[in-house]
């Protein structure tokens, strides 16, 4: 399917360096390796399936830690996969509304319910997990607003491989730390998952409100020029 004159005019904006490296050495490695039938949405579905897998052993972990590993390859999965089918939509001319959609989707399903297959699984804490999980739906859905409106597909400046590097860092250290407090604080037992999500998730909130407030700015200069 041909791109569209809309989907032409959307600008791709990367501020992080690292998600662009790593682009780059996926396009350059795997991207060309991947066969000529195989559409977006296939490799989409595939790293969904792979996030899932994750998200099932996450669960699992509460009997086991060790099943965590199962969830650090689902996350590496997820994470490649995401990369990989926005490059095959481009160079193929493949791109779609649907296949954004579907992506995006995908996205916010995949790291909504793996914080909530770790709090299950107890190595984060209820309140903790209440606080982590709106974050990245709302990075998501900032970014789906700059693609409407203002026809950018903006990345924040803490793109998807940090956001996964995250989880895998949250998998390895409750795989070694476990589900014991690290310390107290006011009464409230602060897990190594814990500590790590509010150090993490403190700038993911910052980064998401400072998009909110970047286009709420250019919408009202945009419509001074109406």
């Amino acid at each position: 399917m041909n791109k569209t004159k809309e989907e032409e005019k959307i600008k791709k904006i990367i501020p992080s360096k690292l998600e662009t490296g790593f682009q780059q050495f996926l396009y350059k490695t795997l991207g060309t390796r991947i066969p000529k039938n195989m559409t977006p949405n296939q490799i989409t579905l595939i790293g969904a399936i792979g996030g899932l897998v994750g998200i099932l052993c996450a669960f699992l972990s509460k009997l086991n830690p060790l099943f965590l590993v199962g969830t650090i390859l689902g996350i590496i999965c997820h994470l490649i996969c995401d990369d990989l089918d926005g490059y095959v939509a481009r160079t193929r001319n493949m791109s779609s509304k649907a296949g954004s959609y579907f992506d995006l989707l995908t996205d916010i399903l995949h790291i909504t319910y793996l914080i909530i297959a770790l709090a299950f699984a107890g190595f984060i804490s209820f309140e903790i997990a209440l606080f982590l999980t709106p974050v990245y739906a709302l990075i998501i859905f900032t970014a789906m607003n700059y693609i409407l409106y203002l026809k950018e597909f903006l990345f924040p400046r803490l793109g998807p491989i940090e956001t996964h590097l995250f989880f895998i860092i949250i998998c390895i250290g409750s795989i070694f730390v476990g589900k014991n407090p690290v310390f107290t604080f006011i009464g409230f037992r602060f897990k190594f998952a814990d500590i790590f999500c509010i150090v993490g998730g403190s700038p993911m909130y910052y980064e998401m409100i400072r998009l909110q407030i970047q286009l709420f700015k250019r919408l009202r200069v945009e419509t001074k020029k109406e």
